[in-house]
């Protein structure tokens, strides 16, 4: 569970304009600036730990949020007002970069396919796969008759789903999760159809081809199927949003069964099946803790069982493997992680015995099992590596000599491990991709060490990867520790200190921003610019201490990591000051927040997407969804005063100055769950107030939540609207 960041807007960084043609020039030449919106000032004085604050934008807040969030009709008409207001501003401010965004936008749609289908995974008779139609905006999710013992269709394609159908009746459209049936007669999806990320799960007969059960409502997307086909279970999302329970029903419609309660609000909850199809396993817990409980596969109407009790401060989770598990966990001081085995039966701690050893600077992130090979991820020095081992050579000792290695000789690259396809079967499913290098598919046999290449990533305007160049540099922090960042740029860009600079970052919740590819990048890059990803702390892109020095009461860590990133770069030659445009999203946008506080002076522009800006107030609301889940990660300031200081120090909302600040550009959803409307709305509205300079531009989408719009063109047009919003406070700084 990524808590505010399950699925930011952009997950594909943003790059700006080095050199702007006359045509493209002219398009960014702007009239005087309209005049901004005035939100009204209603001062609230709040009282907390003895301390006090005062927030003249509350009123922002509607107090039926959580109707809001599943019917945005019925939001308080002075905000709908208000916000209306904002958007009108914030397009007309932008309207000499329509032109530009149309460009943007058309060029990002020709690097994707038209038509477009995904590798097809094998599952018995059958290859279920995705497949885009000619200029679709959803897949069609499909299966094709599977020629015996091969990985080749014998006969025609059957369609399961049309998703285009299904979001033609909604503004919005989003599925979580679809997923087979054992038995391959029935196929079941999550759908959320306003941004909220309360999902409705129907059961869809394919023979019949019609919904066969009542649909299971207010769930969080998250289900999984019993592998003998006869039980649904699901996850219940509270008035809260927050998911407090699993249930299970049968597969066709009948009484739900509560077969956990979950009576901590800090935690979330997730269940699956392993991949041998035995156990059924609830997972609960937070970022510091959780435990698994474990219902055999065999007898599916069993209640729960946990596995290795809760300890504080220890998490792990379980593969089965055999007649074991294999258990990934931090316990005994494993900052960076360590492989255990456990039998079947006796999964406690008691019975644990060591099997790969913690190394530190060997950061594990996950295992998948086949019958008679397991498969390990793992993250050193920025970069992902994939080990495989054998079931003979599993009790041989020092299992890292006898395992199989995939790496890549790039400074900068990610291989993402898709899984082990069939558990009876020794193939092994992943990607590799690098900034310069689009995404290729692997199946790799784990007996042999072959692999076969089955799908390379089209750019169908054409794509080069010998014109770029990837450099990984190294910015020393404050403290000394060395932060990793990753440059893409024209092959000969000339280092002479003038290069505009998008320089984005993340760094919260231990998520790691991966060296992928970007064909949104590609228009501007081709243009001579240089994009950079600061991997600051808080991320774990060195391992898991990387994160631990940039959470709870070393959270500022992320924000001058970032900062001594932007003025490394602007030492070694890549750019300057005032040439750079940071962009991040969610928790990105704190970041960006933190920053635009700290050191305006270091930037042209602040693109905020979805940004979690109003920290104090948010943490101090036990009602949202987020807020008890989240005290490890940044504190509680309801309880413990200096958790309280230290985040009324960086709250960006809390922290504005009145000095010149950059053009900030802030996004938001109304139906968002995770980062309410209102955070973005209330900052730029402070700023305004409060700040210098700008402007500062905030645009809701009234019929969107956390992940901006549905489908996979329509998401471009934010996307091109964040490019455009760079470039154009690029010119603005130059005048």
């Amino acid at each position: 569970m990524t808590p505010h960041d399950v699925s930011i807007w952009t997950i594909e960084s943003l790059p700006i304009n080095r050199h702007i043609s006359p045509m493209t020039a002219d398009k960014h030449t702007t009239p005087a600036l309209p005049k901004a919106p005035v939100a009204r000032r209603n001062p609230v004085v709040l009282e907390q730990l003895g301390r006090t604050r005062t927030d003249s934008y509350a009123w922002m807040k509607d107090e039926n949020w959580q109707k809001v969030l599943r019917d945005p009709s019925v939001l308080r008409d002075d905000i709908r007002s208000h916000l209306k207001q904002e958007n009108a501003y914030t397009e007309a401010v932008l309207a000499g970069t329509v032109p530009l965004q149309e460009d943007l936008f058309k060029e990002m749609v020709g690097r994707i396919p038209p038509a477009e289908e995904s590798v097809p995974l094998p599952d018995g008779p059958w290859l279920y796969g995705l497949r885009f139609e000619k200029d679709a905006q959803y897949p069609l999710h499909v299966r094709r008759p599977r020629k015996a013992g091969a990985s080749e269709a014998d006969g025609p394609e059957e369609i399961l789903l049309d998703v285009n159908e299904l979001a033609a009746r909604h503004s919005f459209y989003s599925l979580a999760q679809a997923a087979h049936t054992e038995d391959h007669r029935y196929y079941v999806y999550a759908e959320d159809v306003q941004g909220s990320e309360v999902y409705r799960i129907q059961v869809k007969d394919l023979a019949t081809g019609e919904l066969c059960a009542p649909a299971v409502e207010s769930s969080t997307g998250s289900f999984t199927l019993s592998p003998d086909s006869q039980h649904l279970f699901w996850i219940y999302r509270d008035d809260n949003g927050r998911p407090s329970r699993i249930y299970r029903r049968p597969l066709l419609g009948g009484e739900d069964t509560l077969i956990f309660d979950e009576t901590d609000p800090g935690f979330f909850l997730s269940i699956g099946v392993s991949a041998s199809r035995k156990w059924i396993a609830i997972e609960r817990g937070d970022h510091d803790t959780n435990e698994t409980l474990l219902i055999p596969a065999s007898d599916p109407t069993a209640m729960p069982k946990v596995a290795a009790p809760l300890v504080r401060g220890e998490r792990y989770s379980l593969t089965h493997w055999q007649d074991r598990f294999i258990v990934l966990t931090n316990a005994g001081g494993a900052v960076d992680f360590k492989l255990m085995t456990a039998p079947e039966a006796t999964p406690d701690r008691a019975h644990w015995r060591e099997f790969l050893p913690h190394e530190e600077g060997h950061f594990l992130l996950g295992v998948s099992a086949g019958k008679d090979h397991l498969a390990w991820l793992e993250r050193r020095n920025g970069n992902t590596e994939i080990f495989t081992l054998s079931r003979e050579d599993a009790d041989r000792g020092d299992i890292r000599r006898h395992a199989r290695h995939i790496s890549m000789d790039e400074p900068a690259y990610t291989l993402s491990l898709l899984g082990v396809l069939e558990y009876d079967q020794p193939f092994l499913r992943y990607i590799y991709q690098s900034p310069t290098t689009p995404a290729h598919w692997y199946d790799y046999d784990m007996r042999t060490g072959e692999k076969n290449l089955r799908k390379i990533r089209e750019v169908p305007s054409g794509h080069d990867p010998a014109a770029y160049e990837t450099r990984r540099l190294f910015a020393r922090a404050d403290d000394g520790a060395m932060v990793p960042v990753t440059l893409l740029m024209k092959k000969g860009t000339k280092l002479d200190g003038q290069n505009p600079m998008l320089l984005y970052g993340y760094g919260s919740y231990g998520i790691s921003m991966e060296a992928s590819f970007s064909t949104t990048a590609l228009s501007l890059v081709d243009r001579g610019v240089i994009h950079a990803t600061a991997h600051v702390r808080g991320g774990s892109e060195k391992g898991w201490n990387w994160f631990l020095e940039g959470r709870a009461t070393k959270k500022t860590n992320s924000f001058t990591d970032f900062i001594s990133c932007a003025r490394h770069l602007i030492a070694e030659g890549y750019t300057a000051p005032r040439r750079i445009v940071a962009h991040g999203g969610s928790a990105g946008g704190l970041l960006m927040g933190a920053v635009a506080n700290m050191a305006p002076e270091l930037f042209a522009g602040i693109a905020a997407q979805v940004p979690f800006v109003d920290m104090l107030n948010t943490m101090s609301d036990v009602s949202l969804p987020l807020t008890p889940p989240e005290w490890p990660e940044w504190g509680n300031p309801l309880t413990d005063p200096e958790a309280y200081d230290l985040i009324a120090s960086y709250s960006p909302y809390d922290n504005i100055r009145p000095v010149s600040y950059p053009a900030i550009l802030a996004l938001g959803g109304l139906s968002d769950p995770r980062v309410t409307y209102w955070e973005p709305a209330k900052w730029i509205a402070r700023l305004r107030e409060e700040a210098r300079g700008g402007p500062f531009l905030c645009q809701i989408n009234m019929e969107a939540g956390h992940g901006g719009s549905s489908g996979r063109f329509a998401r471009l047009k934010e996307v091109a609207l964040v490019q455009a919003f760079a470039l154009w406070s690029l010119k603005q700084a130059e005048n």
